[in-house]
């Protein structure tokens, strides 16, 4: 007994690190292995909700396992023996103009792996095993935009978006930024923040860059394909970053992705209060950045490079010992796979596969009003962080807080199918907002006739406990728009409503009445300045200060400047009820509502038909646009 203890022990003290060593995982060949509506681990053996950007082996599929990707023939992974695959969200370029979608080309992905300093044995994966980090779902900002990976400092922050730009002393994010219009600098790394960053990343070589970290504790309890619950990160202490007792300690992935975002610099505003670019899951706020793994090494070699290299950036491919050495270059370089979704996903699209509805920021903290296809198939990689070895989901419905008129409860119900259509006469609005205790709280507003009067909150739970909002649904499973007010907005009342007729003029500006915005936005002049906690004094100060002469402030915190009305029309005052964020007593617009101030209190109608002709045109334009483009690789337009 004492032999195998001292046995033990020195096993233990050979493979202690004291420090990291890593190296670089680098693929070969032109652009990714593939790109589609598919997510094996998340979405198996059906189509996944929206498109994803893979690299890795040739295997790759909706129902891809461990055992078939090993299987694989090729792989755009330099390093032989690896057969693993590698996937993160597409990115996507919205052109507000006429309300369309490209994809981003990927620029380039490397993989770290990093060896960190540990008092563990640091294991190859087992193959098969599968790994999710991010949270596909989020839309509402994080606490800050510091990267955490250490458990004991609170929630695990995995995810950034990285800004390389020439001019050092321009800001990627706003300064004092919340979260909730705009992305979170970094408090330590100038470069780097949560949420997509407002200005152009230029830098040499380096265009916007997604950084994800995964988990590297794996619990054998749980099985390979658990992905929800068989990862944690390790604890920090004392320079080492160690497993819990029992866990296996694997390498520690960390993705970069770069995008191509430069090839659309000269196509929208660079004022700094607004970008372009969206996930493929309809996030424009990009806090849902997120990535999947699936290991499929031949652990031989895979355990020879965690022991012997560290050729850090130099790259995997510089290690000493490569026991089946390297891919065939031309062979990587061939190794590509159709779209396993057969689907349009590139050139210029009216609506993003999947037809992911836009959520986050400006467009309200929802995931959207799109129900998950039968069958489990959802829009996201992920209903939580895998920053916490208890990531289960439930499906409970919310505390409710019913009109006079009606009264809540929590019925059955189930998704209405993909191709039903919102019910604008049968559905109640829903407000949605979180409460300090991480309860979910809802009240449902009076509905146009017929009266609904049962309505359920659908939510998942997120590794850190916290429960995620992800769709509303009542008994007939008629779509309920719901909105959730991520910035401490009151959630509205029958009061605001009242109050929103009695708005005060402001600064000398007249009052106008509640107009309708649309996805376009009828104010285009300046979008969504940073302002602090809005009030209408201060929205109409500053469209002032910049010359314009209509001010509108919506969702109780946005603020949106222009010289007219781009297609919008007057509508019921009632709409108009979201208490502003730094003025509860005063009323700043509602959802897609916007409260207007004018110079001389009036706005043209004939603008708002001219711009409606205008819609039309543009439809008829991108209609046309598209069908040249079908005739065309997608290679060729990309050259024009």
């Amino acid at each position: 007994m004492r032999y195998s203890a001292v046995l033990a022990a020195l096993v233990a003290a050979a493979a202690a690190k004291d420090g990291r060593t890593f190296a670089v995982l680098r693929f070969q060949g032109d652009g990714p292995l593939t790109e589609g509506r598919s997510d094996p681990i998340v979405s198996p053996g059906q189509v996944s909700g929206h498109v994803h950007t893979v690299q890795g082996g040739g295997n790759f599929g909706n129902s891809a396992t461990g055992a078939t990707m090993m299987k694989s023939e090729c792989s755009t992974a330099m390093i032989a023996g690896d057969n693993s695959a590698y996937w993160m969200p597409k990115l996507y370029f919205h052109d507000v103009k006429n309300n369309s979608f490209e994809p981003v080309p990927l620029f380039y992905m490397n993989v770290y792996y990093f060896f960190e300093g540990t008092n563990d044995k640091i294991e190859a994966f087992p193959p098969g095993l599968q790994m999710v980090s991010g949270d596909a779902m989020k839309r509402t900002p994080p606490a800050s935009g510091d990267l955490n990976l250490d458990p004991s400092k609170g929630t695990i922050q995995p995810a950034q978006l990285v800004c390389p730009h020439k001019d050092k002393n321009q800001r990627a994010w706003p300064e004092g930024s919340d979260g909730t219009k705009a992305g979170i600098q970094d408090s330590n790394n100038a470069g780097a923040g949560v949420g997509f960053p407002f200005i152009e990343c230029d830098g040499y070589a380096s265009p916007l860059r997604a950084d994800l970290h995964f988990p590297s504790c794996y619990d054998p309890s749980k099985a390979l394909d658990d992905f929800k619950n068989n990862m944690v990160f390790p604890t920090h202490k004392g320079g080492k970053e160690d497993c819990p007792p029992g866990f296996k300690h694997v390498p520690h992935l960390f993705y970069e992705m770069y995008w191509n975002t430069p090839l659309f610099k000269d196509r929208w505003a660079h004022d700094g209060t607004s970008q372009p670019f969206i996930w493929a899951n309809g996030d424009v706020s990009g806090y849902s950045l997120h990535g999947d793994f699936l290991a499929a090494w031949d652990t031989d070699v895979l355990q020879t490079i965690i022991d012997t290299c560290d050729a850090g950036d130099q790259g995997m491919d510089k290690c000493p010992k490569l026991l089946k050495g390297l891919n065939d270059k031309e062979k990587s370089k061939n190794c590509k796979l159709a779209n396993p979704s057969p689907e349009q996903i590139d050139g210029v699209l009216a609506k993003l596969p999947g037809n992911n509805p836009l959520g986050g920021l400006q467009y309200g903290g929802t995931v959207g009003t799109m129900p998950p296809a039968p069958g489990g198939s959802s829009g996201g990689s992920s209903g939580g962080s895998s920053g916490s070895s208890s990531a289960a989901q439930s499906a409970a419905p919310s505390k409710a807080a019913p009109p006079a008129s009606s009264k809540a409860s929590s019925p059955s119900a189930q998704p209405a199918s993909p191709d039903s259509k919102p019910s604008s006469s049968k559905s109640p609005a829903v407000a949605v907002s979180d409460t300090p205790n991480n309860e979910v709280s809802a009240t449902v507003s009076k509905a146009p006739a017929p009266v609904i009067t049962t309505a359920k909150v659908v939510t998942t739970t997120d590794a850190a406990g916290q429960r995620k909002v992800t769709t509303v649904w009542e008994t007939e499973t008629v779509w309920v728009t719901a909105t959730v007010y991520d910035d401490g907005t009151p959630v509205p009342t029958s009061s605001a409503s009242s109050a929103a007729a009695a708005v005060a003029d402001v600064a000398g500006w007249k009052h106008v009445g509640c107009y309708k915005d649309t996805r376009d936005r009828v104010l285009r002049g300046a979008r969504l300045p940073n302002l602090g906690p809005m009030t209408n004094d201060k929205c109409v100060k500053y469209c002032q200060s910049r010359s314009f002469a209509v001010a509108g402030t919506e969702y109780g915190g946005q603020c949106f400047c222009g010289d007219r009305l781009e297609g919008s029309q007057a509508i019921d005052a009632g709409a108009c009820n979201m208490a502003c964020a730094g003025d509860a007593q005063d009323t700043c617009g509602g959802s897609l509502s916007l409260t207007v101030f004018s110079k001389d209190g009036t706005v043209s109608e004939a603008a708002a038909a001219e711009a409606a002709q205008q819609q039309q045109k543009r439809a008829r334009h991108l209609h046309d646009h598209v069908l040249h483009h079908r005739k065309q690789p997608f290679s060729m337009r990309l050259r024009k």
